[in-house]
């Protein structure tokens, strides 16, 4: 389980580096509750639901992982 819960981590600390512009090209995407997962995860690591990592890996992951590689295939080239 640490190491979903790293991954799922890596992902909400990747979305704080991703700009305005790009998280209004990609709507489909809820980069305030990848962010929120992450902070949860990170601030109250001493409380982790494993029920609720396990929702996060099966349910919630694929979807953004969909949304992103639309987003890509979809990405202008000269976009930053």
């Amino acid at each position: 389980m640490l190491a979903v819960v790293k991954s799922i981590e890596v992902i909400g600390e990747a979305s704080t580096k991703v700009s305005e512009q790009t998280m209004q090209r990609v709507p489909a995407v809820d980069w305030r509750g990848v962010r929120q997962m992450r902070n949860r995860l990170i601030h109250g690591y001493d409380t982790i639901d494993p029920e609720r990592v396990w929702d996060a890996l099966s349910i919630d992951v694929p979807p953004l992982i969909a949304a992103l590689e639309s987003a890509l295939e979809d990405w202008p080239a000269d976009a930053p």
